[in-house]
């Protein structure tokens, strides 16, 4: 394939320009501090064009939050195939690689989990909750394969304290503006996690 070729393949389409776009709005002012005329601007079409690809904003809202939840899920599913032939050790820290990534790039979704989840309507709601759990479990397996004499709940414990972890990067700052570069921040976060997981201990047994 020739380096032009490439680079159309790769170039985002308008349709996640717009989703990027409004998912960085949505974090900074809030779902409700955004109009729709603000999204078409920051992409370089007229507010009214946007309703050729969303019929609104909370359409939006919904593809933004069902739409990582299950690329999270089906990235983890990935991850834990490629690496199964492998040890429960290699499993564990792709899934870990892929969620910091997550942490670091997108960002403003994570930001947009935590404010604007409940607007979506029911349906959507279960579906991410769903997707999560799901996410969740596999993380669990993965860890109490590592650590067979460690309860169930203390693991999925586990999993939620390092998902705590991993995605409290929103409240980190810029790149540059006191926080390490990326490449120096994922390593800081593997370590953190590893180590999280690192501290479980297996109950002796009665």
């Amino acid at each position: 394939m020739s380096t032009n070729a490439a680079a159309r393949v790769a170039a985002p389409t308008r349709r996640e320009q717009i989703l990027r776009e409004a998912a960085r709005l949505f974090a900074e002012r809030g779902f409700h501090g955004v109009g729709v005329d603000e999204i078409g601007a920051a992409v370089g079409i007229s507010g009214p064009g946007l309703y050729r690809h969303f019929p609104g904003k909370d359409a939006m809202l919904a593809e933004l939050l069902v739409g990582i939840s299950e690329r999270l899920l089906d990235g983890g599913r990935q991850r834990a195939a490629a690496e199964s032939a492998d040890s429960p050790e290699a499993v564990l820290g792709s899934l870990i690689d892929g969620h910091i990534d997550f942490a670091l790039d997108d960002r403003p979704l994570i930001t947009l989990h935590d404010r604007e989840l409940d607007r979506l309507r029911e349906s959507d709601r279960k579906r991410v909750r769903r997707l999560q759990r799901q996410y969740v479990e596999l993380w669990v397996t993965v860890v109490r394969e590592l650590n067979p004499g460690v309860p169930e709940a203390e693991a999925r414990s586990a999993v939620h304290a390092v998902f705590g972890l991993l995605n409290s990067t929103p409240h980190l700052g810029s790149y540059g503006k006191g926080l390490p570069g990326r490449a120096a921040m994922e390593g800081l976060l593997r370590r953190l996690a590893h180590g999280a997981f690192g501290a479980l201990t297996p109950r002796a047994a009665a």
